[in-house]
């Protein structure tokens, strides 16, 4: 829809009142973008292409800014991904920000600067629309957090000692940069983690795992099939029971979901394949990792036991998320987020502009006035968290 005049927006519309505060689609183009600190470091971060494992320059371009912007940077690094892509591995680094020398603070913001493949450039669409890779999950969080607390120290409610910043990386595959921040020995009151949710609050969101299933025949030549063994034979069965797998539900969560999201085997058609792969994501709505696990590997062993499972870390199951501030709709997601990989008996909100439907995909966008929204909501949680 192309817009040559403001579009209002009305409660009737079904949107949540959270998400139409302002009630007007904000208008944008190069100038307003340029001329707006949040808008601007929102284009800068989708700019930089920053898939995991590459995101050393998104990085630099951060400390940079916030170091510019008169915070104190420390960088955390973070082991290099072993990526077929990249044919150098880049350094990559979590970042911690705080004011001052004050590194332990009441309230830690956070959310991550990797994004998923392919990138995708930056574009204002229909005078409103923001896209580009990252422009949701999670470049917009970020951005949209760091202009609330520098909007909060500007107007004195936020002092040293209050709040502080953890951009990680890594997040899209398996959260080694959160799992890494354990190691700065730090603990909060409470931790607001940014993600698309549409300007909500999540309560709760399903459990992950991640496991790659493989299979090793012998090869030979296709019109002699009896001297050889295929993989890939091997292991579409163990596919198919993992497919038809019978998995928990809960009224919370909803039904437990299995993708099977990759498969590789053999190297022609007419070569029996000697090696064959699959990577599959469960997203849990009950029970335990360690009881997923156990019915994941019953399922493939009962197909074939020479089949090799790996999972991807120790998963979890559904994560409570705290949602009792007063003034947001709230809602329940079906991703992950790197909640249960920061230890600590903090409060935690999970909270974000954008949706989730349009992260991972070739249409990401949001709205200027997400961002804009997005900057109030932050404000009113940091506030919250703050009060005795």
């Amino acid at each position: 829809m192309r817009l040559s005049c403001p579009v209002y927006w009305l409660a009737a519309s079904g949107l949540p009142a959270t998400a139409v505060a302002s009630s007007q689609w904000r208008l944008v183009d190069k100038g307003t973008v340029s001329s707006s600190p949040l808008l601007s470091l929102h284009r800068d971060l989708i700019e930089i292409e920053s898939i995991t494992g590459n995101e050393y320059r998104v990085g630099k371009y951060l400390k940079e800014y916030l170091t510019d912007h008169n915070f104190t940077v420390e960088t955390q690094l973070v082991e290099p991904l072993e990526l077929l892509h990249y044919k150098r591995q880049p350094p990559r680094y979590n970042i911690l920000v705080y004011l001052g020398e004050s590194r332990r603070t009441r309230i830690l913001v956070s959310s991550h600067i990797d994004t998923v493949p392919p990138f995708w450039p930056y574009q204002v669409r229909d005078h409103h629309e923001i896209w580009g890779r990252g422009s949701v999950d999670a470049k917009g969080c970020v951005a949209a957090q760091i202009t609330a607390v520098r909007e909060l120290l500007a107007s004195g409610d936020i002092g040293t000692g209050d709040v502080s910043f953890l951009f990680v990386v890594g997040e899209e595959i398996g959260g080694d940069g959160m799992r890494k921040a354990n190691n700065l020995g730090l603990k909060w009151e409470t931790v607001i983690f940014g993600e698309p949710t549409d300007l909500k609050l999540a309560s709760g969101h399903k459990g992950n795992i991640g496991f790659s299933v493989k299979a090793k025949g012998k090869a030979g030549h296709s019109g002699y099939p009896w001297l050889g063994e295929s993989a890939n034979s091997m292991i579409l069965p163990a596919l198919v029971a993992l497919d038809q797998m019978e998995l928990p539900t809960s009224r919370k969560y909803g039904n437990s979901t299995l993708n099977i999201g990759r498969m590789e085997g053999g190297v022609a058609g007419n070569v029996i394949a000697e090696k064959a792969e699959a990577d599959v994501q469960l997203r849990l709505a009950a029970g335990t990792a360690e009881e997923a696990k156990k019915a994941i590997l019953q399922a493939v062993n009962t197909i074939d036991d020479r089949l090799e499972v790996n999972f991807h870390g120790e998963g979890y199951g559904p994560v409570y998320i705290d949602s009792d501030v007063e003034g947001f709709d709230t809602v329940v997601v079906n991703y992950g987020t790197d909640i249960p990989n920061l230890n600590g008996d903090h409060k935690r909100y999970l909270y974000g502009p954008g949706s989730i439907l349009v992260a991972h995909s070739d249409h990401e966008h949001l709205t200027a006035s997400d961002l804009e929204d997005a900057v109030r909501g932050y404000k009113k949680l940091i506030l919250v968290a703050l009060k005795p």
